[in-house]
This record gives C-alpha cells, structure tokens and sequence, in this order.
C-alpha cells in the first residue's frame, strides 16, 4: 500500500510544476498547484482523465459546460475533450490519468523523432 496526504505536499511555482505522484503502464497520478490567478489553458489529454479539487476553488469549463468546483468536486473528462482549469485565489488539484499513456500518447513524438 502507498499513500499519500495531499494537502502536505508541496507544489512550487504553481502549475509549472506539476508532482507526478504515481505512475505505471496503467494509470497516472499526478498534484498540481494553482496560485492565485494561474490556469491550465485550453487543452486535451489521450487518456481519460477524473480531475478533483482537493483544495481551494476552481473554474472549470468544457466546450458549453461550466463549472465552480468547490473542494470535493470530481470532473471526469473523455479522452481528447478540450478542458481549462483555472483558479482566482489558487487552488490543488489531482489529476488521474488512465490507462497511462494512452496508444496514442507519444505518436506525434515517436514520428518527429524517427525523422530526425
């Protein structure tokens, strides 16, 4: 068994640097701090991704939908829809990732590298 107290973990500068917690050829872990006003821009991931606030507020939005997720709140995104995350007063945020990578994680790399 691992186990881990979130709310001690320190996470500096924000979501520059984002704490892999825990991964594996199945599933990723990973805490990311927001400071006041930071944000995680409009993005997708591969992977099917659950999102929870473990601390603080966050403003989360998704094509039409919005949401003020208060700690607690899980989000749960399918692979490649386009999310944004974003914190006025700061906020930590877990991030679960299956399965991890995605077939299609690294695709893009794999063929920029194979040309050299």
């Amino acid at each position: 068994m691992r186990s881990w107290v979130l709310s001690e973990i320190e996470t500096p500068g924000g979501s520059r640097s984002p704490v892999v917690l825990h991964s594996d050829d199945d599933r990723r872990a990973v805490l990311i701090g927001l400071d006041p006003g930071q944000q995680l821009g409009d993005h997708q991931v591969r992977e099917s991704a659950f999102l929870l606030v473990v601390e603080g507020e966050a403003w989360i939005e998704s094509g039409a939908d919005a949401l003020d997720a208060k700690p607690g709140t899980l989000v749960a995104f399918e692979p490649h829809e386009r999310h944004s995350v974003a914190s006025a007063g700061g906020a930590r945020i877990l991030l679960l990732l299956a399965p991890w990578p995605a077939p299609d994680h690294y695709h893009a790399e794999k063929q920029a590298q194979a040309r050299g």
